[in-house]
């Protein structure tokens, strides 16, 4: 047995570990803010000061290869920090909590204010809340249409975007034109309003989190390492301004409704309609959040009476936006081919595997084979290990599926997986979502496209090979991992991961 002494040392060397882990948290998320202070860059996109008012930058004047090399050392911090976290808590480090969420939401205000980084997708956001404003439709009117009419905010169009139409919902093209309207004609000023959205979101889920793991304070802080004080996410989420971040706070929210009060109870048909609508939301504002609906459904499967109330809380929460928004809405779901542009998937695993950039011979075909196989091997293998939240292993097998295998994807859309897996104990799963997210994170650190040289090149091959071979490592890593049933599990039973009282306020 240990002595008391060893014991005391061990709880001394995790909590150092917890402390080398949070200053590497911190000086990458330093590396993201400066980057953002810097404006319009390599990964900020060119926008104009607004003449009062947020958003704020100051150029500093900072060459492109430093602020992408930079962002791509400050990836690979975030990934050891948060790392070095889960090691640590895992070994029985506990530290309080509250000057890690007063630290949390100082960044989330300070990126706020500052310009969006590592993407321009809150620019195409932002024109198509102007086209609203204007009385057109996202869903009708590409970019470039909009532009000659008239409207000169449509210059500010990503090129990858500039002739396509939007594949967002109803309720993401509604607050896109309250950020428009809000925003005036200036397209920095609606991007700072789109961020604020985005940015309550994001801090809304920090706080349900934090609400429900404070019975085991272990849940409590991976909960914080992986979403919260995870600066890929902040980045990604925050100061990239991504509608992912709104999307996940309504399908996580209905995932916790639907809850039981003791493993095997039956779910009450009113959590269930709750439920419902707050993922009918989530699928409002992006359609891959119908995985949180099916997931929801067949934790409902043995209950007729709550497995109707989901379905009509889904068709209330969607019926009337797509209403409003019309025909050409649901369409456009089914007609990606001209927002889908096979030369910009480079980042995914497919290239190692014969599919290339340029020629992805029955890429869909085969992508959407593989992901219904995977689908179901995660459905099958994935263990119910949250039995008071039945909701999460199968939305957590699906996103996994369609995240790991489909071929178009962003890291930000690994808001889906992260935000669940808090929600089920720690396991190897939790390195393989993390390598997974760093990689990706490094592949989009650029907001523009590089000129022509070596940084471009360098680029390139990171994307097309490292991220690539790497994505195609954690998929085999996940088959392992269900195929072999090596979870490697380091935490309590499942029972008392989420705990009645947390959860009773919700009755």
């Amino acid at each position: 047995m240990a002595s008391v002494s060893d014991r005391d040392e061990r709880g001394a060397s995790a909590t150092r570990l917890l402390a080398v882990g949070v200053a590497a948290i911190v000086v990458s998320l330093l590396i993201m803010i400066v980057a953002c202070i810097n404006g319009p860059s390599v990964s900020v996109p060119s926008l104009t000061h607004p003449a009062a008012g947020p958003p704020w930058w100051h150029p500093l004047h900072l060459r492109p290869s430093v602020v992408l090399l930079s962002l791509w050392a400050a990836a690979v911090l975030a990934v050891a920090g948060v790392a070095a976290g889960l090691v640590a808590v895992s070994r029985g480090a506990r530290s309080p909590v509250r000057p890690l969420l007063a630290g949390v939401f100082l960044v989330i205000a300070i990126f706020t204010v500052l310009p969006p980084g590592g993407s321009t997708d809150a620019v195409s956001y932002g024109i198509d809340g102007a086209m609203v404003v204007a009385g057109h439709s996202p869903y009708v009117m590409t970019p470039n249409e909009f532009l000659a009419t008239g409207a000169q905010i449509a210059r500010n169009s990503p090129k990858t975007w500039e002739n396509s139409l939007s594949d967002y919902g109803p309720l993401a093209t509604a607050s896109e034109w309250a950020a428009a309207e809000l925003g005036g004609g200036s397209m920095a000023r609606i991007t700072f309003w789109l961020k604020l959205w985005t940015a309550l979101a994001f801090g809304a889920v920090v706080l349900l989190l934090d609400w429900l793991g404070k019975p085991d304070p272990a849940m409590r802080w991976r909960a914080h390492l992986l979403w919260s004080a995870n600066p890929l996410l902040l980045w990604e989420i925050v100061a990239s301004g991504h509608i992912d971040g709104i999307a996940v706070a309504f399908g996580l929210a209905g995932i916790v409704v639907l809850r039981v009060s003791r493993p095997g109870a039956d779910p009450r048909p009113g959590r269930a309609l709750a439920c419902g609508l707050l993922i009918g939301a989530a699928i409002a504002i992006k359609a891959p959040f119908a995985l949180f609906a099916l997931g929801a459904a067949w934790a409902l499967r043995r209950h007729l009476a709550a497995a109707s109330a989901l379905a009509v809380g889904c068709l209330l929460a969607l019926a009337p936006p797509y209403l409003v928004a019309g025909r050409p809405a649901i369409t456009v779901l089914f007609h990606r081919g001209n927002q889908v542009t096979w030369d910009n998937l480079y980042q995914v695993f497919w290239r190692p595997l014969g599919y290339t950039t340029y020629q992805p011979a029955h890429l869909v075909e085969v992508a959407a084979a593989a992901t219904v196989i995977v689908a179901v091997i995660t459905c099958l293998r994935l263990p119910p290990r949250a039995p008071l939240l039945p909701a999460v292993t199968p939305s957590l097998a699906l996103s996994l599926a369609w995240v790991f295998m489909w071929p178009f994807q962003r890291p930000w859309y690994d808001v889906m997986i992260i935000a669940l897996l808090v929600l089920y104990p720690a396991s190897r799963l939790d390195w393989v979502v993390l390598i997974r997210l760093g990689f990706a994170a490094v592949t989009y650190m650029d907001a523009i496209g590089l000129p022509q040289g070596r940084l471009l090149s360098l680029q390139m091959f990171e994307g097309e090979w490292i991220t690539s071979t790497a994505r195609l490592l954690t998929v085999a890593a996940l088959l392992w991992l269900c195929l072999s049933g090596h979870w490697g599990w380091r935490s309590r039973p499942a029972e008392s991961a989420v705990t009645e009282p947390a959860l009773q306020p919700l009755t």
